[in-house]
């Protein structure tokens, strides 16, 4: 159930400017976390983040504690997005046009288990909607081994959340993305697998 005081908002274009840092911040901060292991820095997030201050129909969902950002999802047509992202989906004969990406979601371990994640969904796919013209709303994940090193013994994927929003795991559509996991010297590949949702 929500917490009465978290609000949330979308945002989208120059609104997003006054919260840059403070998202670029969360997100190096809980992509640090397993299965990402993300090592990141501000001025990477903040390259990546203008591209949703630039995308007139992106869209971020950002969760606030009173005037504190706690959380954050970020969506985009994938029209707009990487030639790694989009590869996959051209390979197997999709219309980028009608293909809507829901890139990532961030949230401060403090305020899990409040049902913002599912707002989130919620929102990111309403904007979708109002958007118009899509047939698939997707994102993609990162593949760890179970016997990663790094791997926590308590550690639950989402698949079974990701499952209940309606999301389908598509093996067929993968990718690899680079970046430079904690303790390591240099940037390496990671598997990264598509889930889709297919509207009515």
């Amino acid at each position: 159930m929500m917490a009465r005081d978290i609000r949330i908002e979308r945002c989208n274009g120059p609104a997003l400017e006054q919260y840059i840092p403070e998202l670029a911040r969360l997100r190096i901060e809980v992509f640090r976390d397993f299965p990402y292991l993300y090592d990141g820095n501000i001025d990477y997030e903040k390259k990546y983040l203008q591209t949703y201050i630039d995308c007139p129909e992106s869209v971020i969902v950002i969760a606030f504690d009173g005037d504190t950002v706690v959380g954050a999802s970020t969506a985009i047509p994938m029209k707009y997005e990487t030639e790694e992202l989009k590869k996959p989906f051209l390979d197997h004969g999709y219309n980028l046009d009608e293909v809507f990406y829901c890139s990532e979601s961030v949230l401060d371990k403090n305020y899990r288990g409040l049902g913002i994640g599912v707002r989130f969904f919620e929102e990111r796919e309403a904007h979708a909607e109002e958007l118009g013209g899509f047939k698939h709303i997707c994102f993609c994940c990162v593949e760890r081994p179970v016997d990663h090193p790094r791997r926590p013994a308590d550690y639950v994927p989402l698949d079974q959340f990701w499952t209940k929003r309606g999301y389908v795991k598509h093996p067929e559509l993968h990718t690899t993305y680079i970046w430079k996991d904690l303790d390591d010297v240099d940037e390496t590949p990671k598997p990264m697998t598509f889930w889709l949702k297919h509207e009515r």
